[in-house]
């Protein structure tokens, strides 16, 4: 299965950057860091310094800490965003589990879940397309609702159901087509096109 270290060398970085993404709009300071990430302190900040200095991180001193986060106004932020929900939590379960869960054509992440921001009535947070195993699904899903501490709502459909609502503009589907989201599996353009 595709990785983060496949494109970044450093394990530490990886760690950090899998902190840091995994939990949006928190502060973390040094130790902190060392504890989550379980690596050497002088790792930690030597990745933070190179983090910072690419305009990743910013950092603010308080009291004796130096406080980390992230910069949302980062090049590359949205895009690391989708690898990271692509390699860990709900979309690595997702991926992974991608034959047990049927033939499936698109699986999709709002980006409002993903941003942890609240949703808003109606919203899903995922949408699997394709020929679906309900129950396989419902395991996965279960077994993150208790990590989080919260509901995930899911909807599955049939290639043909999905097509067929996109064709007479659902309101449902233009929605999910008009809203941010991590495409898990599937082509975009062949989503929304």
């Amino acid at each position: 299965m595709a990785s983060l270290r496949d494109l970044l060398v450093s394990r530490v970085r990886v760690k950090i950057l899998e902190i840091f993404f995994s939990n949006l709009g928190e502060i973390f300071y040094v130790r902190q860091l060392v504890r989550k990430t379980g690596e050497e302190i002088n790792a930690v900040r030597r990745e933070l310094g190179h983090l910072e200095k690419v305009g990743i991180l910013t950092k603010e001193s308080r009291a004796n800490r130096l406080y980390y986060a992230l910069r949302k106004d980062y090049l590359f932020y949205d895009e690391i965003l989708h690898l990271i929900t692509k390699t860990t939590g709900l979309g690595q379960a997702l991926i992974s589990q991608k034959n047990k869960i049927g033939k499936v054509k698109f699986i999709m992440i709002s980006g409002r879940f993903v941003r942890k921001l609240p949703t808003r009535t109606g919203d899903v947070d995922v949408l699997l397309v394709g020929e679906v195993i309900l129950p396989q699904v419902a395991v996965t899903i279960r077994q993150f609702e208790g990590l989080l501490g919260r509901e995930i709502n899911y909807t599955a459909m049939t290639r043909e159901e999905f097509l067929f609502r996109k064709e007479r503009r659902d309101p449902f589907i233009l929605q999910i087509l008009r809203g941010s989201r991590v495409l898990l599996v599937g082509d975009e353009e062949e989503l929304v096109g």
